[in-house]
């Protein structure tokens, strides 16, 4: 089911109807119209599960399929972003070229972004468009930061005696982008059952903090980033789709909270304590709320 409140700045829940019909504060948080966009993008119609809730933990797209939230509409409006994109692209295809078309199989169902000439004379590209953060970028381009002995040592201090560092960006390490290539690699496969040839994949991902310190601080200088997709064993998609789906139907069906997300399906935690929107219904993601909440107790 859908996210059925907002989470107003001061705190309070509120049903989404309500809010849309009259704001209980003496002033809307944002303009009526970007609260309505933001409702309709939580509004979820597909009853069977799509690629992209596939991909994410199990636990997280059963909750969000099957139990009531609450959302800070300040939280969606990066989303929107991607919608707004999406919807530029959409309408400069002079349809020429494939664009937001759903596909589906025995399995799951995905809707791609473009596909055709979107990049040179080649008319099996398949692209798909990101608005995403210089962090994100940062690992999936394989950018990271090294700390680089300077040969020198403090000559005063606590750390007199100690050699100095300096960090350094290295754009040498390993992608960080296993959840874009699963996500176009089944759009690729879902595309090729339907009697196309796909012959590259792309990203394209517009970078939302770009311009700022902190992106140039992580090695990203450009608004744009086209990244490559390899591609991965149809087998191999085929058996972790159909594990996902299987898990989360059976778990649908008997009402029973899956096992945990993976460490990478839950960002080392961090999607549990502030991003996961169903993480108010997740034991485990209550736990450490809690447990954060303590330890800045402690702190204090």
């Amino acid at each position: 089911m859908p996210a059925t409140r907002f989470i107003c700045p001061d705190g309070q829940r509120v049903g989404i109807a309500d809010c849309l019909r009259s704001c209980p504060n003496s002033q809307r948080c944002m303009f009526l119209p970007t609260l309505r966009a933001v409702a309709n993008s939580l509004d979820r119609k597909l009853s069977e599960p799509t690629v992209t809730e596939l991909i994410a933990g199990t636990r997280e797209t059963f909750l969000k399929k099957t139990t009531d939230y609450a959302v800070d509409p300040a939280s969606v409006l990066y989303a929107l972003h991607g919608q707004a994109v999406h919807s530029i692209n959409e309408h400069h295809t002079q349809g020429e070229i494939l664009s937001e078309e759903r596909l589906k199989d025995e399995i799951t169902s995905g809707q791609f972004d473009l596909f055709g000439k979107i990049l040179d004379a080649d008319n099996g590209v398949l692209g798909d468009l990101k608005v995403t953060s210089s962090f994100k970028l940062m690992k999936a381009l394989g950018i990271y930061k090294a700390k680089v002995n300077t040969g020198e040592v403090y000559k005063t201090g606590a750390k007199k005696g100690l050699p100095k560092f300096r960090t350094e960006l290295r754009f040498d390490g390993v992608r960080d982008l296993l959840d874009w290539a699963i996500q176009l690699n089944y759009y690729r496969m879902l595309l090729e059952r339907a009697g196309f040839k796909v012959n590259r994949m792309y990203i394209q991902a517009l970078c939302r903090d770009s311009g700022l310190r902190i992106a140039a601080e992580r090695g990203i200088d450009k608004p744009v980033y086209i990244i490559a997709i390899n591609k991965i064993s149809d087998h191999w998609l085929e058996k972790y789709f159909h594990h996902k789906a299987k898990t989360l139907r059976e778990a649908i069906a008997t009402n029973t909270l899956p096992q945990l997300c993976s460490v990478r399906e839950r960002w080392n935690d961090r999607k549990c304590l502030g991003y996961c929107a169903a993480r108010e219904n997740c034991p485990y993601a209550q736990r450490l709320v809690k447990e954060a909440i303590e330890d800045e107790r402690l702190i204090a």
